[in-house]
């Protein structure tokens, strides 16, 4: 590992519904931007074969190219576009334009010419633009010939559309409809009412798509309704026609492969398939779960896919029935239980959809599952006040689950409930085991677990702004019908009526810190007697943690004002404090480093420092350039090998932290091509093989061979042949049925093939005693006696004292015994 390396990168959870997904010629695949990246997904079995990185800004586009449906072309706010082998995942070229680009757009019959949109000097101005990638044999060519289109265009790729045979480009905004006529280069426009009466408000555009057969334009609108345009090549005869069912805002329309039917969606969740273009043929598929954004149609015209607002992608079938789901991070509008890692799956637990836990893998950057614990139907309405979930944590190494919703009409009236999970092994999930209404009369500030081995009974404590902190215990919970154990309340403290903000236990459990605005009170949680307090009139404190390890004797706090404080619980005195605004103060659970981020007017600070002492082990400026609001430390499947004081904070655990725009940022030294799970990379491979019950087996055994060849010392000389090397199995597995010899005399040859070979043996071995029968046998073959004599030598010479294993006298004569079976009886089976 290279520890000049380290960098911060972007570590998947990146948008999947930037742009429309891309279907391939044969639908195999979906294509779709992921941040710097485009991600390759199996659309059977929704596993990213492929990551395609090499832009240095976000991908803004992509879109097969017409001249081979195996190549892909991108294109970057870094400038450039960047022509795939998506198959291979393989670079092939990148052409150098130079502005800023917003979308990528390849009519039929281009030409060589690709047309794109650019922004112009002034703020919100965008222009579409042409140009020709010229042919070079070069990696990087630079094509800054730029030819101008048409002004005045819409950022989003939604906005503009080719038309029938690419005659055409039909461009929206605000209430402007522009169709630019590429061979008479003549513009018709048409502008729809805009007044501000109840009536027009809402004629606003907000997308367009263009019928692959006809000269039809189809549009989107604010209020919900879809136009259809026609004879638009003259401004005075132009006709439409309205299509209305969302009550909504129209998302995204696209138009079948054939052109029969219009595909829309919007904020109603619900896939509207208008087949013929009449309102009265209209097909619907409901409760997709999250507003469609995006809605793509595959080449070959057998499947659909939309993007949605959670950061999913569906992949629908012709017939309208959701056949896959790949689901990113889902981004919700707030971020309220911070982020935990789940101590079973390993996996980042935070907010999901309204009312759930998601649970994500970062190293496959794939949801896992969702949990649901509101458990009510959620209304799409911006109106209306929602239950949220506000806080979760995870105790006994993932046996428990506590999680806080509330729902506030005003400041008086405000709805509590506290839930308690059990984890079940028999259903691999979590289960509600109490709830409690109401645990509080106000906002809960923070809750945690006593998470120490040491304790038998599980114990959790939740702070409020009431003043109070309760803590609860598991208890016998049983009554004549069942038998059952359930949480209740066994303390209440307090501290002069200050409000509670921060809890925190000692990592062996016998400490609990509370936070009450400026003061700091230590409790004993054997006894719940307040041992000592800690007042820092400085300012309210924001975030509360013990130290690990060697640190455990200290107790590091943040202030509202700016102030970060370490005290020492057996001197109760302050060991130091240090001036620096901290938005993210999180200690690594498996080792004594604390991991601390500070805000500044230039981004986020990262600082890695052990609270013995004030001195940063690791300093990173500016790792976001906004504010980052939450971290967390990830233990690693495989330490580390840092050596240097600096990055050992690294070797056993991974710092992710989540900014305001949540994109999901880590150090790391891998790219995320070398993150792609081994079943991910051989998927492409193995996809063309046809599935038999025979390469099942050769699978399972290609797998026990790595295995076993990864556990063989580099000394052990002798190593059984592999499958592939065994002429029999090949003949089974890579021959045609049809043409294949009979049973029984593949059969001979197939059971010899897995008896121990005599290259194994040693001339040393045969003992003069040997019968004759057996010697004419072992002498029947010059290239046997041949190599016994080559072995004879390399172990006299090379060996030395090792010991290889060798076959007794009887166990010869039981193989050769063996050899002589008749095996044509095998052949009636």
């Amino acid at each position: 590992m290279v520890e000049e390396s380290v960098r911060v990168v972007r570590c998947g959870g990146s948008r999947l519904n930037f742009r429309r997904a891309l279907f391939s010629a044969d639908s195999k695949y979906i294509f779709c931007v992921s941040g710097d990246f485009v991600k390759v997904y199996s659309s059977a079995t929704e596993e990213c074969v492929h990551v395609l990185h090499g832009h240095e800004n976000v991908v803004s586009g992509i879109l097969l190219n017409p001249n081979n449906h195996l190549q892909l072309f991108s294109c970057s706010f870094d400038g450039t576009i960047k022509l795939w082998d998506y198959l291979d995942g393989i670079l092939i070229k990148t052409f150098i334009i130079g502005p800023k680009l917003h979308a990528l757009f390849i009519p039929t019959r281009a030409e060589d010419s690709i047309f794109l949109t650019i922004s112009k000097e002034e703020p919100d101005i965008f222009q579409l633009v042409s140009v020709k990638l010229p042919k070079s044999s070069s990696q990087d060519v630079e094509a800054r010939e730029l030819s101008f289109v048409l002004d005045y265009v819409n950022r989003s790729p939604k906005c503009i559309a080719f038309g029938h045979e690419g005659e055409y480009i039909a461009a929206v905004r605000d209430f402007y409809l522009s169709v630019y006529f590429l061979k008479k280069k003549k513009t018709c426009n048409f502008t729809l009412p805009s007044t501000k009466n109840k009536k027009n408000a809402k004629n606003r555009f907000t997308c367009v798509a263009c019928h692959p057969k006809e000269d039809c334009i189809a549009s989107g609108h604010m209020d919900g309704k879809i136009r259809l345009w026609r004879n638009f090549h003259d401004d005075k005869k132009y006709t439409y026609t309205c299509l209305h069912w969302h009550h909504d805002m129209v998302m995204d329309l696209a138009f079948t492969v054939t052109g029969t039917s219009l595909l829309s969606g919007g904020r109603e969740c619900v896939l509207v398939e208008w087949r013929e273009g009449s309102e009265k043929n209209k097909e619907f598929l409901p409760r997709l779960g999250s507003t469609i954004e995006h809605i793509s149609v595959s080449p070959a015209g057998d499947l659909f896919c939309t993007s949605h607002s959670d950061n999913k992608i569906t992949v629908i079938h012709r017939n309208l029935n959701a056949s896959a789901v790949i689901q990113g991070l889902v981004k919700d509008r707030s971020i309220s239980t911070g982020l935990m890692v789940d101590p079973r799956t390993k996996a980042l637990v935070l907010n999901g959809k309204p009312g759930h836990l998601q649970f994500y893998s970062l190293q496959g950057d794939k949801q896992l599952y969702n949990l649901d614990i509101i458990q009510q139907e959620y209304i799409n309405d911006d109106g209306l006040i929602q239950i949220e979930l506000v806080k979760a944590a995870f105790g006994c190494s993932g046996t428990w689950l506590a999680t806080v919703e509330q729902r506030q009409e005003n400041e008086t009236e405000l709805e509590l409930q506290m839930k308690l999970w059990t984890y079940s092994k028999k259903t691999q999930g979590f289960a509600l085991n109490t709830k409690i209404a109401m645990p509080h009369d106000d906002h809960i500030t923070a809750l945690c677990f006593n998470n120490a081995e040491n304790y038998e009974k599980p114990i959790l404590v939740t702070a409020s702004r009431d003043g109070h902190f309760k803590v609860w215990v598991l208890a016998d919970d049983s009554d004549i019908y069942k038998k059952a154990i359930g949480w209740t309340c066994d303390f209440v403290g307090s501290y002069h009526k200050y409000q509670a903000t921060n809890c925190c236990f000692s990592e062996d459990g016998s400490l609990l810190a509370v936070s009450f605005e400026e003061i700091v009170t230590i409790w004993d949680s054997e006894t719940w007697e307040l041992k000592c307090t800690f007042c820092q009139r400085a300012g309210k404190i924001r975030h509360l943690c013990f130290g690990r390890l060697t640190c455990s004797k200290y107790l590091l706090g943040t202030t509202d004002n700016g102030i970060l404080c370490c005290w020492n619980l057996l001197s109760c005195s302050m060991q130091w404090s240090a001036k620096l605004n901290v938005s993210v103060l999180e200690p690594d659970p498996y080792s004594d480093h604390v991991a601390a981020v500070s805000q500044s007017a230039e981004g986020s600070d990262l600082f890695v420092f052990k609270p013995s002492e004030p001195r940063p082990l690791y300093i990173q400026k500016n790792v976001s350039r906004e504010e980052v609001q939450w971290g967390v430390f990830v233990p690693r499947d495989v330490p580390g090998s840092f050596t240097s004081e600096a990055y050992q904070w690294l070797n056993r655990s991974q710092f992710y932290f989540l900014t305001k725009s949540q994109s999901l940022l880590t150090f790391s030294t891998k790219s995320p091509e070398e993150k792609l799970t081994p079943t991910s990379k051989q998927l492409l491979a193995e996809e063309s093989l046809p599935t038999t019950p025979f390469s099942l087996i050769l699978g399972k055994h290609r797998q026990q061979q790595d295995s076993r060849l990864n556990e063989t010392s580099e000394n052990e000389l002798i190593q059984l042949p592999l499958t592939e090397n065994i002429p029999a199995i090949n003949e089974l597995l890579h021959t045609p049925a049809h043409v294949l010899p009979s049973a029984s005399f593949l059969c001979s040859l197939f059971i010899n093939s897995l008896l121990l070979s005599k290259e194994t043996k040693s001339t040393e071995e045969i003992p003069d005693d040997v019968d004759m029968e057996e010697k004419e046998e072992s002498d029947s073959s010059d290239e046997e006696k041949d190599f016994t004599e080559k072995a004879q030598e390399t172990n006299t010479t090379d060996l030395g004292e090792d010991v290889i294993h060798q076959l007794s006298k009887s166990e010869e004569k039981e193989l050769r015994k063996f050899r002589k079976v008749d095996y044509s009886w095998l052949a009636a089976l």
